[in-house]
């Protein structure tokens, strides 16, 4: 793209912020709106409209933006936008809003963040939104699944008042809002600079690919890590950020910046790649590094890729000159072993080995405790990642059994119990399902909404018992399969998480029935019982199956410690 069309330190940034006597004023006046507790990915998009980094956005879109997003990657008013900022809300909120008014936007803890002047309340299409914004209606795609499954059911839209922003108390100097980064690239005399957007730990191949790409156009490098919300199977952003300082004494001297991006991703492909120009250039960058396959979430079950590669390189390079940033694609590096040095894919010379060592090698490198090799990624880089995933005979992990009531749940949690105390090396705790509710839940009752919110508790304890190194037992009835799932995905970001399906027969359970709790329920005395009155929905997903009609304790418990020793959690590397 011609230099006359970049346009150094971005174009105007919009302004929210209301004044000191506003801000005086809204404390009181705002006792009388309904109020919204935001989600994180709310958090992270609030963030960026009220510092400016989702510019020209001044809140949360419209119906009217949000249709014409959808449909044409443009605002109403013509301008190149394609990701829809949205503030899903429940029904409840909707319905005390569908009349205009005002909404107070807090953070977890309360604290009023912004006020939004409400334009619009409608309950959108999905499936249509999936299918524009992702091109695919597919529940493997990560962002497909959280607008169908997680994301509240109506749209608010309106215009916002800044009363504060996020408070973050990690790695603060580091969190410079646009108009800081802006100023910082004036006070430094950078005129061109090259965004590298990451949600990744980068090793010797990210940094020879970024420097080689601020080399070839003649700019300075920003790495600019996504921060806000990443997908689980991501490395903490903690550990990524001491990853990026430790990288940066090996690029030349006051030629690279590092700032941090509260961004929660979307993973959307090619409107990512448009989407990210343009966080860039708000943030004052003049170029965008973006690879073939530039956002995407990986392929689908059957090896497909969700997005065709280098299409957001295509997307992006057809809008540059609108947006006034030029796309700077990544080239594939490759390590050649004769050579100690990585090259682009196709310059390596003919005979010649290359090695590399995918994401999911390298997780199970760590997860084993084998050596990262230094052609793959610097030695202080490996300290860093070493110090964060234990090799997994260190790590916690969940048991979690699941089936009906009579179906010797309890009887193996404790029998695994005693197992793992046998073992030893790491504390144990058995979160029984009629421990939990005596001491965890005791004001809840037995309706859908109540089980599951005992079943997530349940799930929050485990994980924090996980994450300590620990190891937890739990043993509810878990009927339904969604609420199992969140507690999959509560545990396993932090360590390891099996499912056991205690697949014992309906008939076995009720004939073993100490307290009658079946006949009662036959008999309508007890309402909504799983089995009987409520439905048990059998896990498609569990990591064992044990029916212990046909097997005792002992044998049932081996194979649960079998599974564990074949993925590495317990067994001969315990004592290591």
């Amino acid at each position: 793209m011609p230099d006359h069309l970049i346009e150094p330190h971005g174009g105007t940034l919009v302004d929210v912020w209301i004044d000191d006597v506003r801000r005086r004023e809204l404390p009181d006046e705002s006792r009388d709106w309904p109020s919204w507790s935001l989600t994180r990915r709310q958090m992270c998009d609030l963030e960026l409209l009220l510092n400016g980094g989702f510019s020209p956005l001044r809140g949360f879109v419209g119906q009217a933006d949000y249709e014409s997003i959808c449909s044409s990657m443009r605002l109403a008013d013509g301008t190149l936008w394609p990701i829809p900022v949205t503030l899903d809300v429940s029904e409840e909120i909707a319905k005390r809003l569908d009349g205009g008014g005002r909404l107070a936007l807090r953070d977890p803890e309360g604290v009023m963040l912004a006020a939004l002047r409400v334009e619009d309340v409608w309950k959108p299409d999905r499936l249509a939104e999936a299918e524009s914004v992702f091109a695919t209606t597919s529940p493997e795609h990560p962002g497909v699944a959280h607008l169908l499954d997680v994301a509240n059911p109506y749209y608010v839209g309106g215009t916002l008042e800044a009363v504060q922003l996020p408070i973050h108390y990690d790695f603060r100097t580091l969190r410079l809002t646009p108009a800081e980064l802006r100023a910082e690239f004036a006070r430094l005399g950078w005129r061109r600079i090259v965004a590298f957007q990451t949600r990744d730990p980068m090793h010797r191949a990210h940094q020879e690919i970024t420097l080689r790409a601020a080399i070839e156009v003649k700019a300075n490098l920003l790495i600019h890590p996504v921060v806000g919300l990443v997908q689980p199977t991501e490395a903490d952003h903690y550990t990524r950020v001491r990853c990026y300082q430790a990288l940066l004494p090996r690029y030349p001297h006051e030629t690279v910046k590092l700032s941090l991006l509260p961004l929660a991703e979307r993973l959307a492909g090619p409107r990512d790649a448009v989407w990210h120009a343009i966080i860039g250039k708000n943030h004052g960058c003049t170029h965008l590094l973006v690879d073939r396959d530039h956002s995407a979430p990986g392929p689908d079950s059957t090896g497909k890729p969700f997005y065709t590669p280098g299409a957001a390189q295509d997307l992006l390079g057809q809008h540059e000159a609108e947006l006034g940033v030029a796309m700077v694609p990544s080239k594939t590096m490759v390590y050649v072993e004769n050579l100690d040095k990585y090259v682009p894919e196709d310059e390596v010379p003919a005979g010649s080995r290359t090695l590399s060592i995918s994401r999911t090698q390298l997780r199970n490198r760590l997860a084993e405790g084998r050596e990262i090799p230094e052609w793959f990624t610097f030695r202080e880089i490996g300290e860093e990642l070493r110090k964060s995933t234990p090799p997994r005979h260190r790590q916690g992990f969940t048991v979690f059994f699941t089936g009906l009531s009579g179906a010797g749940k309890s009887t193996l949690a404790k029998a695994l119990l005693d197992k793992f105390l046998e073992i030893g090396g790491r504390p144990v705790t058995l979160l029984d399902g009629d421990i939990v509710r005596r001491h965890l839940s005791s004001e809840l009752g037995f309706s859908k909404e109540h089980r599951d919110i005992n079943i997530r508790r349940i799930g929050f304890v485990a994980s924090e018992i996980t994450k300590n190194g620990g190891i937890a037992i739990c043993a509810p009835i878990a009927p339904y399969d969604r609420v199992r799932k969140e507690v999959r995905a509560m545990i396993q970001p932090l360590g390891g998480m099996i499912l056991v399906h205690v697949a014992t027969p309906l008939d076995v359970c009720e004939a073993r029935d100490r307290k009658g709790l079946y006949a009662k329920a036959r008999a309508g005395i007890i309402k909504e019982f799983t089995g009987i009155s409520d439905p048990y929905e059998e896990p498609a997903d569990a990591d064992v199956v044990i029916d212990t009609a046909d097997v005792t304790p002992e044998e049932a418990v081996q194979q649960i410690i079998l599974h564990l020793e074949r993925d590495g959690y317990v067994g001969a590397s315990v004592a290591d």
